[in-house]
């Protein structure tokens, strides 16, 4: 396949492999792209650190919050719940002093309201099962980047119930953002060389 055959959107690495113009340049975002985004993430703090890195992009390019990722698990005990819903104000503002992550008053206090919504989850089989039970029952089949969605019906549902469940910052875009991460959908490009390594939806 060469560069002219391609769909917009989609580009061919100096490595001969088709990707997502996203992640074209070598380097942290081919890396992520090629190795975690769209794959399925195992237990309560994983699936936790991924809706609270999601919130944490709202208005932000991913670049930003992946450079700032290894910082922000140390802030938060690598998304331990329990730690994260003890923290105090007296912690808040320790942490809006600290440069390496996202200053951000409302998102901060917002992760540790949800690491309480998560606790209060566990009774009804957890966060994991509670984000699963979202998944549609087809994909997108993106050719090109124009076809991708930013939203969907289960992305909007999955909002409200998280919402009513007390979680803040979980808008249907956001949450459909946390649903490609994790492999939830499969929106990348049926050109790329990624396209169904989640193993959840086939090619």
């Amino acid at each position: 396949m060469s560069h002219n055959d391609l769909p917009p959107g989609a580009v061919l690495g100096d490595d001969g492999l088709v990707r997502a113009i996203w992640a074209e340049k070598p380097g942290m975002m081919r890396d992520y792209y090629d190795t975690e985004w769209g794959i399925p993430v195992v237990g309560e703090s994983a699936h936790f650190e991924r809706l609270v890195l999601e919130g944490f992009q709202s208005g932000l390019s991913w670049a930003i919050i992946l450079r700032k990722r290894p910082a922000f698990r140390e802030v938060f005990a690598d998304f331990d719940v329990d730690t994260v819903a003890a923290m105090t104000p007296d912690d808040v503002e320790r942490l809006m002093g600290d440069e390496r992550i996202v200053r951000n008053r409302k998102k901060i206090e917002a992760t540790i309201t949800n690491a309480a919504a998560v606790i209060a989850l566990r009774d009804e089989g957890g966060l994991e099962e509670f984000l699963w039970s979202f998944k549609p029952s087809d994909t997108p089949r993106p050719v090109s980047i124009a076809d991708v969605p930013t939203t969907s019906e289960e992305s909007v549902t999955l909002s409200k119930a998280l919402r009513k469940n007390g979680f803040r910052f979980v808008g249907p875009t956001t949450m459909f953002a946390l649903m490609e991460a994790i492999g939830i959908v499969d929106t990348h490009l049926l050109t790329s060389h990624r396209r169904g390594a989640s193993g959840v939806w086939p090619k």
